[in-house]
């Protein structure tokens, strides 16, 4: 799944991301530390995973969109 990251807090490596139709989601430092990213900037694509359904829906990995 592809988003857009929103928000990230460089000293808990955690943040926020925008899904395509808008909803935020945010995610935790171990799915950041997941995909092995040393920064983020708000309006960078990324590629996350995701599982749940509903309220109980989180991120696992947070990667950088590549072509």
């Amino acid at each position: 799944m592809q988003a857009t990251a929103y928000t990230y807090d460089a000293d808990s490596r955690t943040g926020s991301v925008l899904l395509d139709d808008g909803t935020p989601l945010p995610f935790d430092t171990a799915a950041f530390d997941a995909g092995g990213l040393r920064l983020l900037r708000p309006g960078q694509r990324v590629r996350i995973d995701v599982t749940g359904e509903g309220e109980e829906r989180r991120i696992t990995l947070i990667t950088l969109q590549t072509f």
